[in-house]
């Protein structure tokens, strides 16, 4: 911490500090509610998709034995493109899902048993919200490290650097008030003496 000066000037500059940083703890506090509330917002979307996938999960036990067959569903379908666009919250640039695009193989009809249509779609819905899910995670990681930053910094303002001023700008007022009253007391000694020395002459 640089030392304080005793001076009208330091009394000057420290209240110009203050006033900055109460014009920018605003801003600060702004920016972390905002991204509070990106990161609720996110939570919420990750919950209501991993729901939706156990859903679809448990809609799967109905018919899950025919999964036992010997047959890699998993082959007639693959990821071809995930498409994505920019979005920003509060200053943090992140991923947001657009569409995912599937590539499948042809399906010999009569080689294979009549459900390996539904089960390629519930392949591809399920690999969909994965994506989903992870892009959304992703989402979060960017804004909660944003957040956990912005927290920090409200905090440094709010405890650490507007007190520190206050302080500081409170005990140069005391110092400057000492010396002037100081200041004072010596002119008036420093008369008294000169009336006494002119009263001898």
């Amino acid at each position: 911490m640089p030392k304080v000066n005793f001076t009208k000037n330091e009394l000057k500059v420290q209240h110009d500090v203050l006033q900055r940083y109460k014009r920018y703890l605003p801003t600060l506090e702004l920016k972390k509610t905002e991204l509070q509330l990106g990161v609720r917002k996110i939570d919420q979307l990750i919950s209501e998709k991993k729901k939706e996938e156990r859903g679809i999960w448990k809609g799967l036990h109905t018919w899950i034995r025919l999964f036992s067959e010997d047959i890699d569903i998993g082959s007639y379908v693959r990821v071809k493109e995930v498409k994505r666009r920019m979005g920003n919250i509060a200053g943090v640039n992140f991923p947001v899902f657009e569409n995912v695009e599937f590539k499948r193989s042809p399906v010999d009809y009569y080689a294979t048993p009549p459900w390996v249509d539904d089960g390629i779609e519930v392949l591809e819905h399920l690999m969909k919200l994965c994506i989903e899910i992870t892009i959304y995670e992703r989402q979060r990681e960017l804004l909660s490290d944003e957040l956990r930053v912005a927290s920090q910094r409200v905090n440094l303002f709010e405890k650490v650097k507007i007190p520190k001023c206050i302080e500081n700008i409170r005990i140069i007022r005391i110092y400057l008030a000492e010396e002037q009253t100081a200041a004072v007391v010596r002119a008036k000694i420093a008369k008294g003496k000169f009336l006494e020395v002119k009263r001898g002459i």
